[in-house]
């Protein structure tokens, strides 16, 4: 019951808080996940990443060369969703929040020293890094809990909510379902609504794994 609570508090409070200057950072760093998945998906297929980019208004690109193109351009939303699932899943399950803090702030800080290309993108990314460090090392094990859950459950439902902005209700936007659209055949709401029904059906067994843990 206590999971489900934490739950329920976390998404009213993102929910709530969505509009809001207070989230600008996360949801940024859930545009540094979606990046850094095309550029890490390029390097795992065998491509080249020749540019990463994240900007100021909560956007992005990568530039590759080389690698298998579906799996590339499919990484950006699967990807994020991805990143959040771990990082929920690893902090409810786990009691060590603080190692999995420094985990994540070493890898923001490695993806970013390797494949940034820009000054915000570095700038960004560095500082994240540093903040997650520093919080590992100076914050209470409950704030880190707290803090990891945010990032985590924030790029979880990013991902379902991103797609349907980008890829539904703006179809002619040259989104990564327009891409895909293009590389493959089909529409733009084709692969959007396919990366939806993937997003909810993953994030519903997250749910419902998270709520069968036991209260701690």
């Amino acid at each position: 019951m206590k999971q489900l609570i934490n739950l329920i508090l976390l998404l009213a409070l993102i929910v709530l808080c969505w509009d809001y200057p207070i989230l600008y950072p996360l949801k940024l760093l859930v545009v540094f996940f979606h990046e850094s998945s095309h550029a890490l998906a390029t390097i795992l297929t065998g491509g080249s990443v020749e540019e990463l980019v994240i900007n100021q208004q909560q956007g992005g690109h990568v530039i590759s060369q080389g690698g298998n193109q579906f799996i590339i351009i499919s990484a950006g939303y699967i990807g994020s969703l991805l990143w959040g699932v771990a990082i929920y899943v690893a902090t409810v399950k786990s009691r060590y929040d603080k190692v999995i803090m420094s985990a994540l702030g070493c890898s923001v800080i490695a993806i970013t020293l390797v494949l940034s290309s820009s000054f915000f993108s570095w700038m960004f990314g560095l500082l994240s890094g540093a903040a997650m460090l520093l919080t590992a090392k100076y914050l209470a094990d409950k704030h880190n809990d707290f803090a990891l859950r945010v990032i985590g459950l924030t790029s979880m439902m990013y991902a379902p909510l991103d797609i349907y902005s980008d890829t539904i209700s703006r179809s002619y936007l040259e989104s990564d379902a327009y891409f895909l659209a293009e590389y493959t055949g089909g529409t733009t709401l084709f692969w959007g609504s396919v990366w939806i029904l993937i997003s909810v059906v993953v994030i519903f067994y997250c749910v419902k794994w998270v709520i069968k843990q036991p209260d701690c």
